[in-house]
């Protein structure tokens, strides 16, 4: 029979889990939350939900609740290593927030969760405060969340993060595919640099050709580690004054699989986008990437957004007007491309 140690028990806190650094964290994070609120947003007083007032949804004939879920990948990475905390939580609801307007859904509410090897309290309410301000440029409340230490899973500055979104769309406004027309331009929305996607061949590319977060590098004018964190351009409530005000028949919102890939997700089978490559110019970064990388033009068409962060299909009489919209906005925009019969792919001539 085994004997029982001596000594003080085992506790939380032995194990590595700070109770009190975790309440520490969620009061300084809390106005910056309460910068993100709707009206709907209703207080639940246990603190375990999020509520929101589904009676909002009433206005709607045929109200399509849409959701999306993601996080921002290994660019936390960079933000551990160039210990800037505050931005990261924007390119979080970037991913998630965005992906929902492309469909012609109204963003209203999201959760986040991050998990840490260990709490501290500051830099969660950095992380935080980023998510809820991405929240109030897209017009969505950040109705609760989730943080959790996990010592021993994860280094002491190590954490991760990732969201979840909800929206709303009215049935007979859903945007798509089946709406695209031969004949439709393709606007292409200025992305704010990298955004979110890429980031792993992107620390690949700085082991390789040894590069310091800190180096100015004279194509960027700032530090790397700087331009690299620049936050995902966020593009919701843009999407949503275009499709208030012209025909806008779908968005794509280009991550993951770049350009083309996105845009032809966002086609009919029996159409083609058939994109200009020389009707923008990709911002230094890229440029950057690809000379100290020595990456391939397709490994950097599949990867990266290269400048172009959303695109918009809308009817060709609608081109020049959306253009207009979007610069009073502040957003650069341009003619990207058309619409032609095809297959349903997107390519540059």
């Amino acid at each position: 029979m085994s004997e029982r140690t001596s000594g003080p028990g085992s506790t939380y806190e032995a194990a590595g889990v700070d109770i009190e650094a975790g309440e520490h964290a969620v009061s300084l994070m809390k106005d910056k939350v309460a910068r993100s609120r709707r009206p709907e947003v209703v207080d639940d007083a246990s603190g375990f939900a999020g509520l929101f007032d589904a009676s909002a949804l009433l206005r709607y004939q045929r109200p399509l609740l849409a959701t999306s879920t993601d996080g921002v990948g290994t660019k936390v990475m960079i933000a551990q290593r160039y210990g800037k905390h505050d931005t990261i939580g924007i390119d979080l609801v970037g991913m998630v927030l965005d992906d929902l307007v492309v469909c012609g859904a109204e963003p209203l509410f999201m959760t986040d969760y991050i998990a840490c090897g260990k709490v501290v309290p500051e830099r969660v309410a950095e992380i935080v405060g980023g998510v809820a301000e991405g929240c109030r440029l897209a017009g969505a409340a950040l109705v609760g969340g989730e943080t959790a230490e996990h010592p021993g899973a994860m280094g002491p500055d190590e954490y991760d993060l990732a969201g979840a979104g909800t929206g709303v769309v009215e049935a007979s406004a859903l945007l798509g595919p089946d709406r695209v027309r031969t004949g439709d331009v393709v606007l292409g929305l200025a992305s704010s640099g990298v955004h979110s996607n890429g980031y792993s061949l992107v620390r690949h590319v700085l082991r390789e050709a040894s590069l310091s977060l800190d180096a100015v590098l004279p194509e960027l004018g700032r530090p790397l580690g700087e331009e690299l964190l620049e936050p995902t351009r966020i593009y919701s409530l843009d999407c949503l004054e275009l499709t208030r005000t012209l025909d806008v028949h779908a968005y794509a919102h280009i991550t993951g699989g770049g350009v083309e890939g996105n845009i032809a997700r966002s086609l009919p089978g029996h159409l083609d986008a058939v994109l200009d490559r020389s009707s923008w110019t990709p911002p230094p970064v890229f440029q950057v990437l690809a000379g100290h990388g020595r990456i391939a033009q397709k490994d950097m068409d599949r990867t990266f957004n290269l400048g172009v962060g959303m695109a918009a299909v809308v009817a060709p009489e609608s081109a020049d007007e959306a253009i207009r919209l979007l610069g009073a906005r502040g957003l650069d925009s341009w003619v990207l491309g058309e619409i032609v019969p095809g297959t349903g792919q997107a390519r540059y001539r």
